[in-house]
């Protein structure tokens, strides 16, 4: 077992993972991992071979081997030259490599083990689409706005915007609801990821995301050029121009979020520290300030949903259809609030550290 034990703590030390980690990525406590390196227990055969998968090497070379010795192709030529070194000491017992050898040797590329990439993919998708329903049925909505409708005077108006937005958004709670479950189920069961991603995956998303907000703001920025003119050219302000700029905006928000999301998607210390934050509140860990910040970005989510509901269906939408808006600053809110909250966090944080200090 010493082997395993020796093993196990240098392929740790190459990737730089801490006890936690390796722990987190096994689905095992830290403790386990520190009984396995202290010999006071051994690991069951699928951890190993998910040790194995992690680290790319072999079972043998994992259990009964020496992981930290360059591997050598043998030929006939040298005959039993790996048997001994030129003390006689066996190889299989003699002192590992030095340093400079070591870094001849260098740790393989971490490898996606958990199933974060597919079930990123499969969130960065479903996200962008809950929001682009829920905008594209308002926008459908508006095309029946009494005021301006497309059908004309007719008794059937204000039925079909109903049926719009109430579709709408129910088709986008349908696309929005499983993926964030899913997601904190997720983060939950996956509270690290080690970051195997590469300077490709890398250039691509960052390719990814430009072509997301340039096509995104230009999209809105269509829609709103059509709004002023059907205003100032056409004297029409509800009703049909406002269903197409919603509609445009649909599209563009739904671009920047899906590039966001998926650039986002790379930036596994980030998630990371979000898995922890879920994981913590799953077992109920979290401090009172992350408790303070979900519960004030709820109100505040809350409230924007009364008032842009008043004035969709109590004021006619509001001034000039911007009914909308009540969610966006509600958005903008909830951000300023965690900022702050972030930042009392960390100031009381470093005052405690230097009182302890």
């Amino acid at each position: 077992m010493s082997n395993f034990k020796t093993n196990l703590q240098y392929l740790r030390a190459q990737r730089n993972m801490t006890q936690e980690q390796l722990a987190m990525l096994l689905g095992v406590s830290r403790q386990a991992i520190s009984k396995w390196e202290s010999e006071k227990a051994y690991p069951e055969m699928d951890k190993l071979l998910v040790i194995c998968d992690l680290f790319d090497v072999t079972l043998d070379d994992l259990v009964i081997g020496d992981v930290a010795r360059p591997r050598r192709n043998a030929s006939p030529a040298q005959g039993h030259a790996d048997e001994s070194d030129d003390t006689g000491v066996p190889a299989a017992i003699s002192e590992r490599p030095p340093l400079s050898i070591l870094q001849q040797n260098p740790a393989p590329l971490p490898q996606d083990i958990t199933g974060y990439e597919a079930h990123m993919r499969s969130f960065d998708a479903k996200i962008p689409a809950g929001i682009f329903a829920i905008i594209f049925g308002v926008g459908a909505g508006m095309f029946f706005d009494a005021d301006n409708s497309i059908l004309g005077v007719s008794p059937l108006n204000d039925f079909l915007m109903f049926l719009c937005i109430v579709l709408g958004v129910i088709i986008g709670l349908m696309f929005l609801v499983p993926a964030g479950l899913g997601h904190s189920a997720f983060m939950r069961s996956h509270p690290y990821v080690e970051d195997f991603y590469t300077e490709h995956d890398h250039a691509e998303a960052r390719r990814t995301l430009t072509a997301a907000l340039i096509g995104g703001i230009g999209l809105i920025l269509v829609g709103l050029a059509l709004l002023i003119f059907s205003d100032e050219y056409l004297h029409v302000d509800d009703g049909w121009p406002v269903g197409v700029f919603l509609l445009l905006v649909a599209c563009g928000v739904a671009a920047i979020v899906y590039g966001g999301m998926h650039f986002g998607r790379l930036n596994l210390a980030e998630y990371n520290k979000a898995a922890e934050r879920e994981y913590r509140e799953a077992k109920g860990l979290n401090d009172s300030y992350d408790m303070v910040n979900g519960a004030i970005c709820g109100t505040i989510m809350m409230i924007a949903t009364i008032v842009g509901l008043t004035m969709l269906f109590g004021f006619d939408g509001g001034p000039r259809g911007l009914f909308w808006l009540s969610w966006v600053i509600g958005g903008l809110l909830c951000g300023i609030s965690s900022v702050v909250i972030e930042a009392v966090k960390t100031s009381r944080s470093r005052h405690d550290s230097d009182i302890i200090v």
